[in-house]
């Protein structure tokens, strides 16, 4: 296992590309969230806040099985393709489809690009890392993603500040034609893949969840509520308490994120995925209750410190234990089963917090400290499978 820095290196031109695309295709889509839901307001659907994040993380996780099953068969780099392809036409969609109903329509759309490219792209480091050194490749596509994720938002309020919402659209667009470029040039990895047709398109029912990996997926599921709540509230929250860039907050906790994202993908390879997600979740609780209790500037940047440290340590964690978990014949649909999971975190945490929310912004705070709450679930949840794994050991 210590030879495997030598005899299979993971710092190689297709992981590179790979992050690479990974990085442009998170700055694509994320660069527009802390615009939207302003725009959303200016187009007279104040109201429907909570639907941003919600409609893109139901087309996520719908399109998850079928993602999945195509990543098993007719390859992993035309899936990636297709989500980066998506981000391209929506870019240049938003402009035009100028309505309430437009936007909303566009949203659910959009989130077709998240149902595809990442589960194929975990899939695709699968195939290419030896499976000693999955968390360490994880965590640094991770710290890629993150990235994409940190200078996207931050670059998409400077761009619409400084020119205008249509053009920072267009920018969004430009920047996943790139990651499209990238992924033209990459080498497939599936074996025995398939031509498509219309028949891998169908779907049954044990092409939706792969078992195996459900504990995973109840995991991600309950730590990515916060995720959703977050994406929907930070914008106002930043905004009343006097953050003009209402993307700092994303942009400091991703970079928070990205060094701890490396070395606790290396440190979950070598102590195991369970101890270090339990540390993770710990953390990612003590966030959300910083969050909402930091009613000033310095307040909400340290909450989003260690909100970015505590989603770094789990999620590379998470990504690999699902991988262990997992059937290699069925990679694909394990991480789309993690997928779906978290994207009904995310959209569930966004939809009840805009529920919650109605734009009284005394209600943050209460959210979050819920928010918290569900957390709390999922390291209670993490324990009673530790010590459950112990004793059938």
């Amino acid at each position: 296992m210590n030879n495997s820095s030598t005899s299979d290196p993971i710092y190689n031109l297709p992981f590179a590309l790979l992050c690479l695309s990974s990085l442009l295709f998170s700055a694509s889509f994320n660069m527009l969230i802390p615009d939207l839901p302003a725009y959303l307001s200016g187009l007279g659907g104040a109201e429907y806040k909570g639907l941003i994040i919600a409609l893109f993380t139901l087309t996520a996780g719908i399109s998850r099985p079928f993602s999945g099953k195509l990543t098993d068969t007719i390859g992993r780099v035309p899936v990636m393709a297709v989500g980066s392809i998506v981000c391209f036409v929506c870019g240049f969609l938003y402009p035009i489809l100028g309505t309430v109903s437009g936007f909303l329509f566009l949203r659910l759309v959009h989130g077709f690009s998240t149902g595809f490219k990442p589960t194929a792209t975990a899939a695709y480091v699968a195939d290419i890392i030896p499976r000693e050194r999955w968390g360490e490749a994880l965590g640094i596509h991770g710290l890629c993603f993150s990235t994409g994720m940190a200078i996207g938002p931050a670059i998409g309020s400077f761009i619409s500040g400084l020119y205008s919402i249509n053009v920072l659209f267009y920018c969004s667009s430009a920047l996943a034609l790139l990651s499209i470029i990238i992924l033209m040039n990459m080498k497939e990895t599936l074996k025995d893949k398939q031509k498509f047709s219309l028949s891998v398109l169908k779907i049954s029912r044990k092409d939706i969840i792969d078992v195996r990996v459900l504990p995973a997926a109840i995991v991600t599921l309950l730590s990515y509520v916060g995720y959703g709540v977050i994406l929907t509230l930070i914008p106002d929250w930043s905004g009343h308490i006097g953050l003009a860039n209402k993307g700092i907050f994303f942009m400091v906790f991703t970079i928070s994120s990205l060094l701890i994202r490396f070395i606790a993908g290396k440190i979950s390879d070598k102590y195991g995925r369970i101890n270090v997600a339990i540390c993770g979740l710990i953390i990612l609780c003590a966030s959300l209750v910083i969050t909402g209790y930091g009613t000033s500037e310095t307040g909400l940047l340290a909450g989003a410190v260690v909100y970015g440290i505590g989603t770094g340590i789990l999620s590379p964690a998470l990504n690999a234990w699902t991988i262990d978990l997992s059937h290699p014949q069925y990679r694909g649909k394990a991480m789309a089963t993690m997928y779906i999971a978290l994207e009904a975190g995310i959209g569930l945490g966004a939809l009840l917090a805009g529920w919650a929310y109605q734009d009284v912004i005394a209600m943050i705070p209460t959210i979050l400290y819920c928010t918290a709450g569900v957390a709390l679930m999922a390291l209670v949840y993490m324990i009673m499978w530790k010590k459950r794994a112990f004793f059938t050991v």
